[in-house]
């Protein structure tokens, strides 16, 4: 790894904010700390960046201890919300600040500068002011001066919070590109889930200063660690469950659940006490199918390319299926098939199951 951060507990006052966490990066990876506000993961960045005291536990980088290491030594590129841009200053004296910092010759600190605009599909932009720019140009803009110096590790924290929704989604897969361009190992948090998955190699899942799961974002999505991890993405179709057979001619086992007996693809762990059904497991059945249920469209609500279904069994069991757009309307009784493979067991407890 080429940092750990190794057994970190940080209180305000008497309120811990990070319990005992350990988490570490490989060269070149982008890890998403990802959770709830209030989960302890921006904390974790700022005593990683050298910006928090009175913690315990060590922060390594490269092998080497870190914890007494000044901020201005460590050579870590940081870059938050709002960006922080001087006003006062145009685009490219923005992105040489860190160089001046760094006394570089100024032929030097001008190639960087330009390196930098085309790098973030900027170039030309260096005598613009800020009041110029757009939201999404004053993000790139930040990006480019955190990358400017060189930094040995790129720390973000919720950097693009203060977009609207559309330039965000936009920018995420730009923001992976540019950092993957460059091979910087980097530390991304976020409370936003589609981000996360967008942005990251791995993700470091936490809530109330614990780490719940760690992994990669297909990992994390399809395979929660337990029901706090699963309601937090959005995974909110879960059923009390109890294997009652292994399923004849295919890997898995059935489940028995108040909607019925469901075949999942894989044997659950002994923790496993809930039946996970992702909203897109639903599909219109066939003579062949199987995990057959039938129920009331309580909620129809249409998402573009798809209709999100809010689905009432007889049971009362409520389940939220994703469906071709305008297949069924609210009031009508349908009958669906589950596909197996997005139907998983998961741990049914909220508290933490793991650390890095």
């Amino acid at each position: 790894m080429l940092l750990e951060a190794e057994q970190i507990v940080k209180a305000y006052g008497k309120e811990p904010v990070l319990r005992s966490v350990s988490f570490g990066a490989e060269a070149g990876e982008i890890v998403c700390l990802l959770g709830p506000s209030g989960c302890g993961k921006s904390t974790l960045l700022r005593v990683i960046a050298g910006l928090e005291e009175d913690y315990s536990g060590t922060v390594r980088f490269g092998g080497r201890a870190i914890d007494r290491v000044p901020v201005h030594e460590r050579n870590f590129g940081l870059m938050f919300q709002d960006f922080a841009l001087l006003p006062h200053r145009r685009v490219g004296e923005n992105i040489a600040f860190g160089l001046r910092m760094q006394r570089l010759p100024r032929p030097e600190i001008q190639r960087r500068v330009d390196q930098m605009l085309s790098l973030v599909g900027l170039p030309g932009y260096a005598q613009r002011t800020i009041f110029e720019l757009s939201g999404g140009e004053r993000q790139r803009v930040a990006l480019a001066r955190s990358l400017a110096p060189q930094p040995r590790l790129l720390m973000l924290d919720e950097p693009l919070g203060a977009l609207d929704r559309t330039l965000r989604e936009r920018l995420t897969g730009e923001l992976r590109s540019i950092i993957k361009a460059v091979g910087l190992t980097s530390i991304y948090v976020t409370h936003d889930q589609v981000e996360a998955f967008a942005v990251a190699d791995r993700i470091v899942l936490m809530d109330r200063g614990q780490i719940v799961q760690s992994g990669t974002p297909i990992e994390v999505y399809c395979r929660p660690a337990n029901r706090f991890a699963a309601q937090f993405l959005g995974l909110n179709n879960l059923l009390p469950g109890r294997q009652i057979e292994e399923h004849s001619g295919r890997r898995g086992v059935v489940m028995q659940t108040a909607i019925g007996p469901l075949v999942v693809d894989q044997a659950p762990e002994e923790a496993a006490q809930l039946v996970l059904i992702r909203p897109e497991a639903a599909e219109q059945p066939t003579p062949n199918s199987i995990n057959l249920i039938e129920g009331t469209v309580t909620r129809a609500t249409f998402r573009g390319g798809n209709q999100r279904l809010l689905l009432r069994h007889s049971s009362g069991s409520e389940l939220e299926l994703d469906v071709e757009a305008g297949t069924f309307a609210e009031g009508q009784s349908v009958r669906l098939a589950l596909r197996p493979n997005a139907i998983t067991t998961i741990a049914d407890a909220e508290e933490v199951v793991q650390n890095d």
